[in-house]
């Protein structure tokens, strides 16, 4: 098939998600900011609302075609777009491919092909909201100041700057080079992940196709356990107070890599056959699903965060279209060192985040089995599911944004008054 194969490329994609997610949880926590009250909660609010209204406007759309000029789609089609957007190529690509063995032909590309236009909202829409939130003025005088001192139109640092340190050495070069140190405990994390996984799936194996079923969808959140496998080991390093080794520096290079690599990848390996006979579907499932992400995002975000809005809502923006290093990206437009507690706040909110998403990802077979099993209900049940998350995540900001939620409803953000903005 050859080494560049779409084959090839999209299996890179999937293990460099599940790489990218380790080195970023073995990273050593940023300290916790005095007096500051982490906004852990409405970080996670803010992604299940995009998680939930990106997946009930994919499915009903979806809905839409089926009943229309495409009786053939493949009733999963719509849960790309949340996939795509808001979960990356790795993910969108590993259960793309479980589809397709239930019959949607070409759902790995399909996927990636998502994810790839979710970039492009992510880089595009991105430098877009931070040039019309200066044109608006919904970015401090600081904020402004930043972005004019960096080369942020080159994404080259100018010559004899002072550049910034990439990377600390933690170890002896002659006995181990820092970064084969610390490449070796993210492949080992790595290894110990797929082999828990294994025994997972073994173990669910004899719960019959049910099981089996639940396995797969497991294997397509590989990156999650890779993930809960690096807090494990982090945990046991910290507890031998040997946790020093791992250079945070060294596993941002590790990332960003990684990152670079795996968006490649992505786009080399979506198909032009399967992206033209999927054309009409993915072109107006994508626009109208970015048009809300861009609507939605800095409205929803001005209202619920109290300190920083802009920078968390750059990050949330990123997150909900491309993936969290993307969101880390742009928010470093804004806050090239992280100095506001945005980075931090969002990174410790994951631990809320996941285990108050896992029925919803396992929902996401559900219309699949509209399609292997004969019976739609299944693909209403998925739409109910979202809707359970979407009414929940609305509920939560009423109650945290309180007399902001519905403040000036016409504005796109809600600016706090200024001695709360500031850095």
């Amino acid at each position: 098939m050859g080494l560049v194969s779409t084959e090839n490329l999209g299996t890179i994609v999937y293990h460099f998600l599940s790489i990218s997610f380790i080195a970023m949880t073995l990273k050593k926590s940023p300290p916790r900011i005095p007096g500051h009250k982490p906004e852990l909660f409405s970080n996670s609010i803010s992604l299940i609302f995009q998680y939930a209204s990106q997946a009930i406007i994919g499915l009903l759309l979806t809905f839409l075609f089926i009943k229309t000029m495409y009786p053939d789609l493949f009733p999963s089609f719509g849960f790309f777009v949340p996939l795509g957007f808001s979960q990356g190529p790795g993910q969108a690509f590993a259960i793309g491919k479980n589809w397709e063995s239930m019959g949607f032909e070409g759902a790995g590309s399909v996927g990636l092909t998502f994810a790839a236009i979710g970039f492009l909202y992510a880089c595009f829409g991105g430098v877009w909201l931070i040039n019309y939130g200066i044109k608006k003025e919904w970015l401090s005088q600081e904020k402004l100041e930043i972005i004019r001192e960096k080369g942020i139109r080159t994404g080259l640092f100018k010559k004899n700057a002072k550049n910034p340190q990439g990377a600390k050495l933690t170890s002896e070069s002659e006995a181990i080079d820092t970064l084969t140190l610390n490449f070796a405990m993210v492949f080992g994390v790595y290894l110990l992940s797929y082999l828990f996984l294994k025994a997972v799936t073994f173990g669910l194996s004899f719960l019959g196709q049910a099981g089996q079923d639940l396995g797969d969808t497991f294997w397509g959140i590989n990156f999650v356990f890779s993930a809960l496998t690096a807090i494990v080991v982090k945990t046991i390093l910290k507890a031998f107070k040997i946790n020093y080794i791992m250079d945070n520096g060294m596993l941002n290079r590790v990332t960003g890599f990684s990152v670079d690599f795996m968006v490649t990848a992505s786009i080399g390996a979506i198909s032009i056959a399967v992206l033209w006979q999927y054309l009409v579907p993915i072109l107006v499932t994508s626009l109208v699903a970015g048009f809300a992400v861009i609507i939605t995002v800095p409205w929803f975000c001005s209202r619920i965060y109290k300190d920083h809005q802009f920078d968390r809502m750059l990050l949330i923006f990123g997150a909900s279209t491309g993936t969290m290093p993307t969101g880390l990206a742009l928010l470093r437009v804004v806050d090239p060192d992280f100095e506001t507690p945005a980075a931090s706040d969002y990174m410790f909110s994951t631990g809320i985040t996941f285990p108050l998403v896992i029925p919803f990802i396992l929902a996401i077979n559900l219309p699949a089995y509209a399609h292997t099993k004969g019976d739609f209900s299944y693909f209403w049940l998925a739409i109910g599911v979202s809707s359970i998350y979407l009414i929940f995540s609305l509920v939560s900001f009423l109650l945290i944004a309180r007399k902001k939620a519905f403040h000036k409803p016409s504005q796109a953000f809600y600016k706090l008054k200024k001695e709360n903005y500031g850095m």
